[in-house]
């Protein structure tokens, strides 16, 4: 996505290196989602509206757009049926019940950042805007929604990767999938980002550890760049795909063709997606059993049944909020929550 960067005090010239500068001090996550809602805003402005977007935007834009996407619209007729079918005619919606509200939030957040990006004042942020938005959030709550159905714990982790054999598509799975796990529940932005100099063999012999460097996460930038131990069974899995697979420099990952030859091009978070849902089917379970989501809450799962200590978890999965990463310790079944061991 190429963000629009403008002000009147700038050249052309500064425009322009400050766009560049907004790109690489923006995560890929939040690049891929401000396009994908600047998209979508575009196309609700010219089915509402018929026109297209305005900067600043006007506040009766702002106003029906939160009106829009606090109602469910299944039964309605009128303008704001209108607007979303032709959205969800064009695949940018999925249906016509109410929006989740963290969605809403996260257009509405895309565009008050668009407004900041051309300096100017977000019609989000008038008081009667905010107010509505307010009133919608709370009209539309609903219970937490996990974002995979199941957690990938221990026992399904090891029935997906015992469908792995000994060929380089095989090898590259299971080093995938077990490090995505193992090094605290990486997201697939992650995994798909690490390049071979990011992973150092060196504790090996010795400790019986790798270090995965992680340059960007959700959480951390490349300031930090946190080095995550791997160790044992998963530590050799990433360091026998490097060795199967021939690779000294660039990616990590990578697409295995059909004749099982390693490509040279990195492969995408939607490539590992594919890969989790073959493996799982592989291994007896449902396509919607679980999302790859799994692989991350799956392992906060995994050190709430064995009585991790919440902190000790969160040094691996990177959390930022306690009290998130506390849910995926709360959803543990009571009875086989460790405590209730603690008189034997």
């Amino acid at each position: 996505m190429a963000l629009q960067i403008a002000s009147p005090f700038l050249t052309p010239a500064d425009q322009d290196a400050l766009a560049e500068l907004f790109r690489r001090g923006t995560a890929e996550n939040t690049l891929r989602a401000y396009e994908q809602d600047l998209r979508y805003i575009m196309a609700w402005k010219a089915a509402a509206f018929g026109t297209g977007l305005s900067w600043p935007e006007d506040e009766a834009v702002a106003l029906r757009f939160i009106l829009d996407h606090a109602q469910d619209l299944r039964n309605a007729t009128g303008p704001a049926r209108a607007a979303a079918e032709s959205l969800v005619a064009a695949g940018l919606r999925r249906d016509l019940a109410t929006p989740a509200p963290s969605t809403l939030d996260r257009r509405i957040a895309s565009w008050r950042a668009f407004h900041r990006m051309k300096n100017l004042v977000s019609p989000f942020d008038a008081p009667l805007v905010k107010e509505a938005r307010a009133k919608a959030r709370r009209a539309a709550a609903r219970p937490r929604q996990p974002k995979s159905m199941n957690p990938i714990t221990r026992d399904p982790l090891r029935a997906m990767l015992a469908t792995c054999g000994p060929a380089r598509r095989d090898s590259r799975d299971r080093a995938a999938l077990i490090l995505a796990w193992a090094s605290g529940g990486r997201r697939r932005s992650e995994v798909t980002a690490l390049n071979v100099d990011d992973i150092d063999a060196r504790p090996m012999d010795e400790r019986g550890l790798i270090r995965v460097r992680l340059l960007k996460t959700k959480t951390t930038g490349a300031e930090a760049s946190p080095r995550l131990p791997l160790k044992g069974a998963a530590a050799r899995a990433v360091l026998d795909w490097i060795d199967h697979a021939g690779l000294t420099e660039g990616p990590l990952f990578r697409p295995v063709s059909l004749a099982d030859r390693v490509l040279p091009r990195r492969l995408s978070p939607g490539g590992l997606r594919e890969i989790f849902r073959h493996r799982l089917v592989l291994a007896g379970y449902p396509p919607d059993f679980a999302s790859p989501h799994g692989l991350r809450s799956g392992f906060l799962t995994q050190a709430a049944l064995d009585g991790t200590p919440l902190a000790a978890a969160m040094q691996l999965s990177l959390h930022r909020s306690a009290a998130q990463a506390q849910a995926y310790y709360a959803d543990v079944e009571i009875e086989e929550n460790p405590a209730t061991d603690l008189w034997r």
